[in-house]
């Protein structure tokens, strides 16, 4: 087995730990031999590199993640991210003060639309309950 076996194998156990069997399996079905590549790079890289390593935990990766999208304005992957807490064991709490970093260091606009995506995804997460 290569390192890059391991590390694709790593990541997807991590992958699905993280956002759950069911976001993986759709990421996956709706996989195509155009972003095949991409999907491998991300789940080696990401999910079988940074993600698994054990130097902090999934809660304190989950925090500085959410921080990050925000921070650089990528707002797509926010509800996932959202989503995961729920595996990672972020609090609201810990998410609250993730954004309130991003406000003082990267923006209000930024942290505010943060928020605004999490609040509609714990509303989601509470209904889907």
């Amino acid at each position: 087995m290569t390192d890059t076996v391991s590390k694709f194998e790593q990541g997807m156990r991590v992958r699905r730990a993280v956002l759950g069997d069911a976001h993986v399996d759709r990421a996956e079905a709706a996989k195509t031999d155009f972003d095949a590549p991409f999907q491998d790079l991300i789940t080696e890289g990401a999910w079988g590199t940074v993600w698994a390593d054990d130097s902090i935990t999934t809660r304190e990766r989950s925090m500085l993640t959410l921080a990050l999208l925000a921070a650089t304005g990528n707002f797509d992957e926010i509800p996932m991210h959202i989503r995961a807490t729920a595996n990672t064991g972020a609090s609201r709490t810990d998410v609250i003060q993730a954004f309130q970093h991003v406000a003082v260091y990267a923006g209000v606009p930024k942290a505010n639309h943060a928020i605004k995506l999490a609040k509609a995804t714990y509303a989601e997460m509470e209904e889907d309950r």
